[in-house]
């Protein structure tokens, strides 16, 4: 699924623990058309978030690239914005204060990436471990009690309505608190046994299986999909003509 997105395009690509780069007061100001948007396959928010560390974007040509949406601050807002986490004018605003607050900036972006790694333990291993799951509720619970604003139910500019909030003091504390309300309606609704990782080895992507048959095995048919069938075919190939014999 993709969303539209009307930021920049991505920086180069820092440490994975390097201190956000710090939006600057042009940046701000203007709009990039020309931006990539991100491809959400989890189905749910949380599940797209912890994708967020291989995160797939479509350039102008439809063609797929591959970074972490969390290796500078930039690039995360970019992707809540893309995830109508955030509409312009907050994303705006979030940006201009991580100019004046590069510290306070730094600190959400670890923290983000402390929520996604409890999250995709919750999605790969959650069912089966006890521990896990108790972790992943521990930092659930932790983004949840420090988060103080007001939540709002508004419309969006497609007609479709969504839940808001809008955080007081701290402009960073309410980053997570809708990923997190994701998973935690994950975990109430038993959703546990539904989530996926892609059966392609190569592939980290988790998704929710909303089949009736709960047999989905790809998080994209497009990609992962058509390079298993690919790959069944090429097998198919090589062993018949292998088992090809020759006539006198």
């Amino acid at each position: 699924m993709l969303q539209p997105s009307s930021l920049a395009p991505v920086a180069s690509v820092t440490s994975p623990l390097a201190p956000p780069s710090v939006t600057s007061p042009s940046r701000t100001a203007g709009v990039d058309l020309d931006a990539p948007t991100f491809v959400f396959l989890g189905d749910r928010l949380w599940l797209d978030f912890v994708n967020t560390d291989d995160a797939r974007r479509a350039d102008a040509s439809s063609a797929a690239r591959r970074a972490d949406a969390l290796r500078d601050f930039d690039v995360f807002i970019d992707w809540l914005q893309s995830a109508s986490v955030l509409d312009t004018e907050r994303a705006t605003g979030i940006r201009r204060r991580a100019f004046q607050q590069p510290a306070g900036a730094a600190a959400a972006l670890v923290d983000a990436r402390r929520v996604r790694a409890a999250l995709r333990a919750l999605a790969e291993r959650g069912l089966q471990s006890a521990k896990t799951r108790a972790d992943a509720l521990a930092e659930i619970n932790r983004i949840l009690g420090r988060s103080a604003g007001t939540r709002r139910v508004e419309q969006r500019t497609d007609g479709t309505y969504a839940r808001t909030f809008v955080s007081v003091g701290d402009a960073f504390a309410g980053l997570m608190l809708p990923v997190v309300d994701s998973a935690a309606d994950s975990l109430i609704a038993g959703e546990l046994a539904r989530v996926r990782r892609c059966s392609d080895p190569r592939c980290p992507h988790v998704f929710i299986d909303t089949t009736k048959n709960g047999r989905r095995r790809w998080c994209d048919m497009a990609t992962c999909g058509n390079r298993a069938k690919a790959a069944r075919h090429r097998r198919r190939a090589r062993d018949g003509s292998s088992g090809l014999t020759i006539g006198p």
